[in-house]
């Protein structure tokens, strides 16, 4: 591979499209060491609902940033990018290749274009924000960032409130739209080779891997996993989870657990297609459409071909 030491990887891509396994493959070849870019495998003690890689897995190539804080702890992009950043300079001091693996399209983004930070925190307007967000609904909030900047606006999702009350906080703060802050970032992107895949495929097939793995989280203890975390006193950040808040309302005894099932298999397959929506927008990424009967090792293959 030309210029491979200078050369930085992502593989990303919808939830259950089959990226850990591909990229282990891939890491062998290209003799890549993986960064997780996934935000929920950073937490300890969460590790059936993000399906965290196997310690066989783990020995087989070395994987960075999991495992790395309490799910007691918040914790947030510019966070990731501090620890990611370090682990991009370790990995090529010893003449390897950073391959990132993930769905976290925002951990991602800035990565490669950058954060801002000076003059846009306040903790006392987010706490503020999250407030008026529980009595009235994130709807309200959403509607103000139409207001203050659609341009961010039409990029966050009425639901991602931790994304809404970022965007509201920098204006609040900074008196600036975050959008116009954004186009003045810098990151990985201007000064290295910087290669982003995303997986994919047919819609049908993909929505059926995921229920198929929500199947195999509760065969492998979803539910006695969410018990220990709900003894804690979970972030907001590590709270996210898909998975936690479902298994909350069936412990709860606000439905039965067929219903926390669906419950998750809806709400993945709806995060899927936000991960896909986030991608698309970013004409940097190339897509491989994996096939059905496609094995591993020859997707593995067929990207180390295309990366050389």
């Amino acid at each position: 591979m030309a210029n491979i030491k200078k050369r930085i990887i992502f593989i990303v891509g919808p939830t259950g499209v089959g990226k850990s396994e591909i990229a282990v493959q891939l890491a062998k070849r290209i003799n890549a060491e993986i960064i997780s870019c996934d935000s929920m495998q950073i937490y300890k003690k969460i590790n059936i609902i993000s399906q965290k890689p196997s310690w066989v897995t783990r020995k087989a190539v070395k994987h960075h940033l999991l495992d790395i804080i309490s799910p007691r702890e918040e914790y947030n992009v510019a966070d990731y990018q501090k620890q990611a950043l370090l682990k991009i300079k370790d990995i090529l001091r010893k003449r390897k290749v950073p391959l990132f693996v993930g769905g976290t399209g925002f951990y991602t983004s800035v990565l490669l274009d950058g954060i801002f930070e000076d003059g846009t925190k306040s903790n006392k307007t987010r706490e503020r924000l999250y407030r008026q967000a529980e009595k009235y609904g994130k709807k309200k909030l959403y509607a103000r960032l139409i207001k203050v900047d659609p341009e961010a606006a039409s990029r966050i999702h009425p639901n991602d409130l931790r994304r809404l009350v970022r965007a509201l906080e920098v204006y609040e703060t900074a008196k600036i739209p975050i959008s116009e802050l954004q186009k003045k970032r810098k990151g990985i992107a201007e000064d290295f080779d910087v290669r982003i895949i995303c997986l994919n495929r047919d819609r049908g097939e993909l929505y059926k891997r995921i229920d198929l793995r929500v199947d195999r989280m509760f065969r492998q203890g979803l539910v006695a996993e969410v018990k220990r975390l709900l003894r804690l006193k979970l972030s907001r950040s590590a709270s996210a989870a898909i998975g936690i808040k479902e298994i909350k309302g069936f412990l709860n005894g606000q439905y039965d657990l067929a219903e926390a099932r669906r419950l998750i298999k809806r709400n993945s397959r709806h995060y899927a297609k936000r991960q896909l929506t986030w991608f698309r927008r970013d004409k940097r990424v190339k897509w491989i459409n994996i096939k059905r009967r496609e094995s591993v090792r020859d997707i593995a293959k067929g990207l180390w071909k295309k990366l050389c």
